[in-house]
């Protein structure tokens, strides 16, 4: 049920790397590339993530606050009480799509490269990072069979610099019918940016502080300065959190 926490318990726990780990649920979950869950402790709060897998049903969790590190201390067998899926995910158009993920922003971009290429669509991926530590999932993307290059602030992993860069090259080195992307703000923005001046068709899914998931309280809005295509008003949770942009329509 979308409207009602439902407790999942843990199977697995994978550590990606120091502050990252994969959550493995028992069952799948009915939810398309992009969309998002709730996800409650008792006593704690209830915070969205991304759905990272949904047969079986998993989860990327980074540990950045309060929320994470708690679960970040949970043991196979425990349980996590999720609502959802909520949102709406990204839209698979054209056979030769382009796959931008920003730190954990690679996490959704995951199911929907491999519904890609069950459906024989070619799949490149750019993964942007500060640092080489940073850079999450690419072995799960190359094992998908897509193409995967990466940028690092610091040059330690891939070219040195902003994701930007190697998305530029890869826009202006093939044909390609849509971008994909989900990270920081900035980046998105930037990315907007990059489509525009392209003329490329554009899938973004906007990252927004979330309340309540299901837009009743309007704290996720995302600015028109952050993408001039976006409508006023536009909510991260309910009219998102992917926003598609096509300039043939």
């Amino acid at each position: 049920m979308k409207g009602a926490f439902i407790a999942r318990k843990i199977d697995s726990i994978e550590k990606v790397n120091e502050t990252s780990a994969w959550l493995t649920f028992d069952g799948s979950l009915d939810a398309q590339p992009g969309q998002f869950v709730m996800v409650w402790l008792p006593g704690c709060s209830e915070k969205p993530f991304s759905i990272a897998a949904t047969a079986p049903f998993g989860l990327l969790v980074v540990d950045v606050g309060e929320f994470s590190h708690t679960v970040h201390q949970l043991k196979v067998g425990d349980h996590l009480w999720i609502k959802g899926p909520l949102g709406r995910g990204f839209c698979l158009e054209g056979e030769n799509l382009l796959l931008v993920g920003g730190g954990y922003g690679s996490a959704p971009l995951l199911p929907l490269a491999k519904a890609a290429r069950a459906n024989g669509k070619q799949v490149s991926v750019c993964l942007g990072a500060r640092t080489a530590t940073g850079i999450l999932l690419s072995d799960a993307f190359s094992n998908s069979g897509c193409q995967v290059a990466h940028a690092t602030e610091d040059g330690s992993k891939g070219v040195k610099g902003l994701v930007t860069a190697i998305v530029e090259q890869a826009i202006v080195g093939s044909r390609i019918d849509g971008l994909y992307a989900c990270g920081p703000v900035g980046m998105l923005s930037a990315l907007a940016r990059l489509c525009t001046n392209h003329r490329v068709n554009y899938q973004l899914s906007w990252e927004a502080h979330m309340r309540c998931g299901m837009g009743l309280c309007g704290s996720c809005e995302v600015p028109q300065s952050s993408d001039p295509s976006l409508p006023v008003g536009w909510l991260a949770c309910y009219d998102g959190p992917g926003f598609i942009h096509r300039w043939n329509s």
